[in-house]
């Protein structure tokens, strides 16, 4: 699966992606916010990352943007099976943080889960000391459930408290508008 918005394009990521990956993601900062990424974080681990098995319909993406006409690996979101259902999950390198692509990638993919994958909710999470990622969660219509969990971190080599995050794409309010004649 691909897709474009309009100043990012969301795609599988590939073998050569390697060194972008590494050097986008192997921040402390980023790590320390995401809840399966090793700190630090090496190429190897970006190799292994991009090696694993994805189905055609798996939506894993890599997030590029296309500054100066040159296409630029910023981050990665995707939706994976988790134990209650399906978990949206994001990052983005800091030099990409608060220009509003992690709320135009995640629009994007909410799309997908509703319309091309049929599901009916998706649960996200952030950790506590992230409010920014609760900030894009509610723009992107997740609502908070009243729950804080303690939710394990390799980066920081435990577990760390996060505000948890459920939406309903069956909601009326999530549905897709009608188109007029």
């Amino acid at each position: 699966m691909f897709a474009r918005t309009k100043r990012l394009t969301l795609r599988p990521g590939w073998p050569e992606d390697a060194p972008a990956l590494a050097r986008a993601i192997g921040h402390e900062s980023v790590v320390a916010k995401l809840a399966r990424a090793p700190w630090p974080y090496a190429l190897g681990d970006a190799e292994a990352f991009l090696a694993q098995p994805r189905g055609p319909h798996d939506p894993h993406f890599m997030i590029e943007t296309m500054e100066a006409g040159t296409p630029r690996l910023v981050g990665g979101i995707g939706i994976r099976a988790a134990d209650a259902g399906h978990e949206l999950g994001y990052w983005l390198a800091p030099d990409a943080w608060g220009r509003g692509y992690a709320t135009e990638a995640g629009e994007a993919v909410v799309a997908m889960a509703r319309h091309a994958l049929g599901l009916r909710r998706l649960d996200a999470f952030h950790f506590v000391d992230n409010p920014a990622s609760g900030r894009v969660l509610a723009k992107l219509g997740f609502r908070p459930t009243g729950r804080v969990e303690a939710r394990a971190s390799r980066g920081r080599r435990g577990e760390a408290p996060a505000v948890m995050f459920e939406l309903d794409l069956d909601d009326d309010r999530c549905a897709p508008m009608p188109l007029a004649a």
